[in-house]
């Protein structure tokens, strides 16, 4: 019969034993991701030269001063932020970003959903030609589309020209809010069809017959089975939209004129103009922050209203 000093010393060489796998397994669990992390390795340089890299230089360049006969000087100052957000012109324009940001993003619901659901409907060859209508403008470039809109909306154009043969107009339409829009929708609708028509795909069409079968009109069916399964794209598209129309620049550059700024061309002005660089990465820096913050609001507070509708 075993003693308890030998009984103790037998327990701990099992447990030792037992610990030494559970460790080699853990840390051969870890080797088994390390070529993951080498083919993704690429990627995230490139990601890094070229997105974290300009943001962290941008952001420094921030608290540099500037001296109209010297240029950006090396200092930690606030003066930059404190400039632009106490300014009434500076938040006029922001203001007027995010006004029709919001603007181009509530149009392109409007329109996008329902189209992406009579998309979801279409049988082909007619799905291909209108998905191919939809993504056409995707297919020339934006300063094209711009100089486009321009040559329909300028006093002598096509829409005043349609106007007059009924007796109306000519109406100032360029180097206005209302073109600036018009322009953006064109361009940002795809970013809201795409996502839409995507989450549909999801949807079975034996659902909403069987909800039809049960007396459930077209207006509850569409409320009830389609709409909370077309959330997501909904959503995703919000997303992709404002970010973009917030900060477009060729198309507020071009039919907005050199009076109504938005926030890319007052850093385009700063940088390129008064070479103010440390003004106009402080105006770049404050639009980036507070697009983030508002479109991860968005996000947050639709979801959890998701949520509880599915609750």
């Amino acid at each position: 019969m075993s003693s308890p000093a030998d009984q103790v010393d037998a327990a701990g060489a099992a447990t030792a034993a037992g610990a030494a796998p559970a460790g080699g397994a853990a840390t051969s669990a870890r080797w088994a991701y390390a070529p993951l992390w080498l083919m993704s390795a690429p990627a995230f340089v490139l990601f890094a030269a070229l997105v974290l890299v300009p943001i962290a230089m941008t952001l420094v360049l921030t608290f540099y001063k500037f001296d109209p006969a010297t240029g950006p000087i090396a200092a930690f100052q606030l003066g930059n932020y404190a400039e632009v957000v106490t300014d009434s012109y500076y938040r006029t324009i922001f203001g007027r970003t995010f006004g029709i940001a919001f603007l181009t993003t509530l149009i392109c619901v409007v329109i996008g959903a329902p189209e992406a659901y009579v998309l979801y409907r279409m049988r082909d060859p007619y799905r291909s030609a209108f998905l191919l209508v939809i993504l056409a403008p995707l297919l020339v470039s934006v300063v094209v589309r711009a100089f486009g809109w321009s040559m329909l909306l300028n006093s002598n154009g096509l829409v005043n020209q349609a106007l007059g043969l009924v007796g109306l107009g000519p109406y100032k339409l360029e180097y206005t809010t209302f073109a600036i829009v018009i322009a953006l929708v064109h361009v940002m609708l795809p970013f809201m069809v795409i996502p839409v028509w995507t989450s549909l795909q999801k949807l079975d069409p034996q659902v909403e017959n069987a909800a039809l079968s049960l007396m459930a009109s077209p207006a509850t069916t569409l409320r009830r089975i389609v709409l909370p399964q077309v959330a997501p794209g909904i959503l995703s598209g919000c997303l992709m939209v404002f970010g973009l129309s917030a900060s477009a620049f060729a198309i507020p550059g071009l039919l907005g004129g050199r009076r109504l700024k938005v926030v890319a061309t007052s850093v385009y002005d700063e940088f390129l103009g008064s070479l103010n660089w440390p003004l106009g990465a402080t105006i770049a820096v404050l639009l980036l922050v507070a697009n983030l913050v508002i479109m991860l609001t968005y996000y947050r507070v639709l979801e959890r209203r998701y949520s509880r509708s599915l609750g």
